[in-house]
């Protein structure tokens, strides 16, 4: 499997952070995890990694402030240069979202929440 720099989970549910983060530590995919409950916190830890640095991302869609698609936005903005892996992982079972996403340049694929190391092994 592709190892990264870091990981970082965004989602305003601390519990399902939590949950990831276990998961993916037994998958051994990179020393680093990183989990932000707020969309904003994980632009400025993207703004301070190195362009040359691989990052996964796992997003929620649905958070307040700036959700998932503001989150999009703002990263298209700012990191068209970076070689991300970005990941919606989302509760929502709407197909019209899953239609959004794809209309995200950066977004490589759509995952239903709970994560599992079956999704995760399908997305790499």
């Amino acid at each position: 499997m592709q190892r990264f720099y870091s990981i970082i989970l965004v989602d305003d549910d601390p519990i399902n952070n939590l949950i990831n983060r276990r998961l993916i530590s037994k998958l051994k995919l990179t020393p680093q995890i990183e989990e932000f409950l707020e969309a904003e916190q994980a632009i400025e830890r993207i703004r301070e990694i190195d362009n040359e640095e691989s990052i996964l991302i796992f997003l929620d869609i649905n958070m307040p402030v700036m959700n998932g698609w503001d989150f999009l936005n703002q990263y298209l903005k700012e990191f068209k240069l970076r070689k991300d892996r970005i990941i919606v992982l989302s509760s929502s079972i709407d197909f019209q979202d899953r239609q959004k996403a794809k209309e995200f340049s950066c977004v490589e694929g759509f995952i239903e929440k709970p994560l599992s190391p079956e999704k995760i092994k399908n997305i790499l």
